[in-house]
């Protein structure tokens, strides 16, 4: 089990607007929204309201396979707007490890070959390959250059983060949502999606158990700058198998581990599992915009 600080954490107000128009009548519209963050030994929720309008005939929330919260939906008022709004208000700690358990070598935190670990079993399913984060020989190559005989788990994850953010370039205009591992190896540069199914790719195909983790990150503004609302976005990073003490999750895009600046929605194999809102319409229009507006406010008494 890892070990969580009791002390407070940081204090957060997230809201994440999802906008769809269109320009024709849309007859029904049926989603999935994974909008609503966990309850964690290093989180606390707080209220948290989903709003969609126009009000669905259907609205009801479950729990995925992975334990995350999925709200579905079904809109059959005749609409050109759907609005998805989600408010939460949320509390993260940041998740501390033990020296030891990072320590032990990396070859043995496969869960294949650690049946003495309960959750074993339930972390081999996220070291299999999954769509979006292909192990191909390309990725297992770049990964084996940290991986070397023996070396700790810890030391060797850390290490192919900071290589991945130092190799691989930022831009948002290089990939799409359904970007390919070989697509990130050709173009050497992505997004926060990319980038943590790059490291799904490269450590899974060693056979480690790594997580897609999607969620926020509060951003702070320049020194003498204040915060503009709506600026933040949603966030990806991944977060690795440790034998008996838990997941440790780094985010590549910004080399460091995750802390308490970050809030988890949902995590599953890779971001096809887990998208904010997804769904299909019924309709004859033949254009539609999105807008995604994210605000991640600090919350003081």
């Amino acid at each position: 089990m890892t070990g969580v600080e009791p002390e407070a954490g940081r204090r957060y107000r997230v809201s994440h607007r999802t906008t769809y128009s269109y320009d024709d009548d849309v007859s029904d519209s049926l989603g999935i929204a994974y909008l609503v963050p966990r309850e964690l030994p290093w989180q606390t929720v707080g209220r948290s309201e989903l709003t969609i309008t126009p009000t669905p005939l259907d609205q009801t929330a479950d729990v995925d396979y992975y334990g995350n919260t999925a709200t579905y939906f079904q809109v059959t008022e005749p609409h050109r707007v759907l609005d998805v709004l989600a408010v939460t208000e949320v509390e993260a700690r940041a998740e501390r490890h033990s020296a030891e358990a990072l320590a032990v070598p990396w070859e043995d935190a496969r869960p294949a070959y650690r049946p003495d670990v309960p959750d074993a079993w339930q972390a081999q399913d996220l070291a299999l390959p999954s769509s979006l984060a292909d192990q191909t020989d390309e990725a297992r190559a770049y990964a084996a250059q940290s991986l070397t005989p023996g070396r700790p788990v810890g030391e060797a994850v850390v290490e192919v983060m900071r290589r991945i953010h130092a190799d691989f370039a930022y831009d948002k205009t290089a990939t799409t949502v359904t970007t390919t591992v070989d697509d990130i190896f050709e173009k050497r540069a992505g997004v926060c999606q990319d980038f943590a199914h790059l490291t799904l790719a490269c450590l899974r195909s060693h056979g480690l158990a790594v997580r897609y983790v999607s969620g926020y990150l509060a951003t702070t503004p320049p020194p003498g700058k204040e915060r503009i609302v709506g600026a933040d976005a949603t966030h990806a990073w991944a977060a690795v198998w440790i034998p008996g003490d838990g997941w440790l999750a780094v985010d590549p895009t910004n080399d460091q581990l995750v802390n308490d600046r970050y809030v988890t929605v949902a995590w599953g194999r890779d971001y096809a599992d887990v998208p904010p809102v997804k769904g299909v319409i019924f309709t004859e229009a033949k254009s539609s915009t999105l807008r995604v507006e994210v605000d991640v406010a600090p919350v003081t008494d």
